[in-house]
């Protein structure tokens, strides 16, 4: 049995249209795609901040102290990473 699939009417601007006709791609694939990835990024970031609420109600903010060293370590990482990959 055909099963009728729901309709969704999409404008792109004409540089992306110009862009997905060129290179024959599906159009309808790349948005469903795209739209599953931007629903997953923002459940995982939900479930990031429902998290960093319950840690933080457990064990307290940081102190002003706690967290420039955080940032410190956050920055010696990002350097490492940049010398890295060149």
């Amino acid at each position: 049995m055909f099963r009728r699939m729901p309709r969704m009417q999409v404008y792109l601007p004409d540089d992306l249209y110009r862009a997905v006709k060129e290179r024959g791609l599906a159009a309808s694939e790349l948005l469903q795609e795209a739209i599953r990835v931007e629903l997953r990024r923002r459940v995982l970031i939900e479930a990031s901040d429902e998290y960093l609420s319950e840690l933080l109600d457990e064990v307290g903010r940081p102190t002003p102290e706690e967290t420039a060293r955080a940032q410190a370590i956050a920055r010696r990482l990002v350097r490492r990473a940049d010398q890295a990959a060149g």
